[in-house]
């Protein structure tokens, strides 16, 4: 997972679809939707998904999109 501001602590591609395999449907779904919307690589939506469950102020989806979500 990505640290922000780190380079050296992304999730890989590779990574991201292994997680993505392993999730039940409908939260594969909820995952991919969004990323196609916002045109984000998925590896990115999963690390604002888990950012922001581990940490409230971190980067989410309504801030890819200004003036939504709040």
């Amino acid at each position: 997972m990505q640290l922000y501001g780190s380079k050296t602590e992304q999730l890989s591609r590779t990574d991201a679809e292994a997680i993505l395999k392993r999730l039940p449907e409908r939260i594969r779904s909820a995952l991919i939707a969004p990323s196609e919307e916002i045109r984000f690589p998925i590896k990115a939506v999963l690390e604002m998904a888990i950012a922001s469950f581990l940490d409230l102020e971190a980067l989410g989806f309504a801030d890819c999109k200004p003036g939504r979500g709040q």
